[in-house]
């Protein structure tokens, strides 16, 4: 292909969603479509064969193609360059919010929406750090131990959707959030030591915030309304709450109003249980410590 191998190091950066691995909706799959048609449309209107574009973009020259015949997604930061190349004036980087939607699963996006609209979210995590609370290093760890194992690629993606979700710490009103975690997931050295030292010190970080508190359930808890796994609370503007069940597959929906105040009661009590936001800040603390 006539690429160096930085510019094969670049590539794993410039797209996500390889040969639609994680498969798309029929709307996203036209939009992924069209961007890659009008990308080469504007290469060949710049006389640029895709070997010479490929170098003046610092990608391979497969990874071009597959932009081009809609195989990959490609990244906000692949439009911004190829606008510059190709002297859109701004037109190609336009198209980010027209793939941003597509970039994600539609588990991810949907969580996303449903964080982004709640204005109170509480959560309880007993086997990791909640997703809006991890590092991007802790998170890359998470994806890249899945078995089976994720590509490359599909491991930058679902960061990056991970990491997206966090901009909810930056909205105006903030949303007042509540996280209950279980002691082991500040022991677990996922990544190594000093991911969790970094993990934990973001903890500390995140936990000082005025909407947000974090509690922590000690493992020698005798009676614990946890038991049944993750679950998480949402309650939005107009009144209205969903709840979510987490699972390895998918995550569960909750509307039905018997289930929700079934949900809701075992995050009040398990929140009752566990240690209060200034105790559990002393904790983490201590358990930084000991890393």
């Amino acid at each position: 292909m006539g690429v160096n191998s930085g510019g094969t190091e670049h590539a794993a950066s410039g797209a996500d969603e390889p040969d639609w691995a994680f498969g798309l909706e029929d709307e996203f799959k036209a939009v992924v479509v069209a961007v890659g048609r009008q990308l080469k449309l504007w290469r060949e209107a710049a006389g640029l064969r895709m070997a010479e574009f490929a170098e003046r973009m610092g990608y391979s020259e497969n990874l071009i193609y597959k932009v081009e015949s809609a195989r990959r997604i490609p990244r906000p930061e692949y439009l911004d360059l190829a606008d510059e190349v190709l002297g859109a004036g701004g037109k190609i980087a336009a198209m980010k919010k027209d793939v941003e939607t597509a970039r994600y699963p539609k588990r991810v996006r949907d969580l996303a929406r449903l964080e982004g609209e709640a204005v109170e979210i509480g959560a309880y995590g007993n086997h990791n750090f909640h997703g809006l609370l991890q590092t991007e290093e802790y998170a890359r760890s998470l994806f890249e131990m899945r078995r089976p194992a994720h590509s490359g690629d599909d491991v930058d993606r679902l960061v990056d959707a991970r990491m997206a979700r966090r901009s909810m710490f930056d909205r105006s009103p903030a949303p007042a959030l509540t996280f209950v975690q279980e002691e082991v997931t500040l022991r677990r050295p996922i990544g190594g030591r000093m991911v969790l030292r970094r993990q934990l010190e973001h903890m500390l970080e995140i936990g000082r915030l005025r909407n947000v508190e974090i509690q922590v359930m000690p493992t020698d808890r005798d009676d614990h309304a946890g038991m049944c796994g993750e679950l998480q609370v949402l309650k939005f503007e107009d009144g209205t709450t969903v709840g979510l069940s987490e699972g390895p597959f998918v995550s569960h929906l909750v509307s039905d109003p018997k289930q929700l105040q079934t949900l809701e009661l075992r995050y009040s009590i398990v929140q009752a249980q566990a240690l209060t936001p200034r105790e559990s800040l002393v904790f983490i603390e201590k358990a930084l410590g000991d890393v």
